[in-house]
């Protein structure tokens, strides 16, 4: 396994406990246990007004193990960037692709030193292929590649994973430009995995992004469907192109039980045409 790499100060940075953070708050919707009693509280204050935002969290965890699954298993990917990973919990990125192909070669980026020090800890590779951390803002696109050359062969195509974090890029341009930017990073036969929630779907879910912004420490925002189709455009969409998280190629024990889990959250997988 590669040493964890940063792209900012060595100098340890003070854990936030006094304000929700998303990483947490989202651990804490997965039953995980790398969260403090404010997260806990954020959480629980969202579910009470949007009930299903628990459901919605495990609904974007199964399509990564479903996508990363499909890329591994069916188009042969062996190298994984995932932008705004979060705090490992079951089923992380390298442990599915590995898990098929013990080579694979997995870049997690995230910028909170909580996530920083379970990925250290936990985010550890099989013998046979690779781990790394990067510690920058998603923003910081050539310091990203740059760390992450040191692990992945942008020679080679890859997937670009950024499941949950382009919502945190509040600016419309500047979000097409950084996903624009990381995909002309990658060669062609590469992917894009992406998941972000919508707008206009219901007032709860309004009010719940305004209950975050005021409290959190890391805003965000929705988007329109087409501003998420947008993020594709020159790639070529998997079916069932842009469809809610829990829709897209569910597993068999899936069918029925989770097709209708938060609408708002949707996600697709594109690939970089040759």
């Amino acid at each position: 396994m590669s040493e964890p790499s940063t792209s900012s100060s060595d100098e340890e940075r003070p854990l936030d406990q006094q304000r929700p953070h998303s990483a947490r708050v989202w651990d804490y919707w997965l039953g995980g246990k790398s969260n403090y009693q404010v997260d806990r509280e954020a959480g629980d204050q969202i579910q009470q007004v949007l009930p299903d935002v628990a459901e919605a969290a495990r609904a974007d965890r199964g399509f990564l193990i479903r996508s990363v699954r499909h890329l591994t298993a069916e188009a042969g990917i062996r190298q994984f960037l995932d932008l705004g990973a979060g705090l490992p919990t079951n089923h992380n990125t390298h442990e599915v692709a590995q898990n098929l192909a013990p080579k694979s070669r997995v870049v997690y980026v995230d910028n909170d030193p909580l996530v920083l020090r379970y990925a250290e800890a936990l985010l550890t590779s099989g013998p046979l292929g690779a781990t790394n951390y990067v510690d920058a803002d998603v923003r910081d696109v050539e310091a990203i590649l740059e760390q992450a050359a040191k692990t992945l062969d942008f020679t080679r195509p890859l997937a670009v994973m950024m499941l949950g974090i382009v919502q945190f890029i509040i600016d419309d341009d500047q979000a097409r430009d950084v996903v624009r930017r990381f995909v002309e990073a990658v060669p062609s036969g590469s992917y894009l995995v992406l998941a972000h929630p919508l707008k206009n779907v219901s007032s709860e879910l309004d009010r719940v992004v305004q209950m975050w912004n005021d409290a959190g420490v890391d805003p965000q925002t929705l988007r329109d469907p087409a501003d998420v189709a947008g993020y594709f455009d020159g790639l070529e969409l998997l079916e069932p192109a842009v469809v809610p998280c829990a829709q897209w190629r569910p597993d068999h024990a899936d069918i029925g039980n989770h097709r209708t889990a938060a609408p708002w959250r949707v996600c697709a997988v594109g690939r970089k045409p040759y």
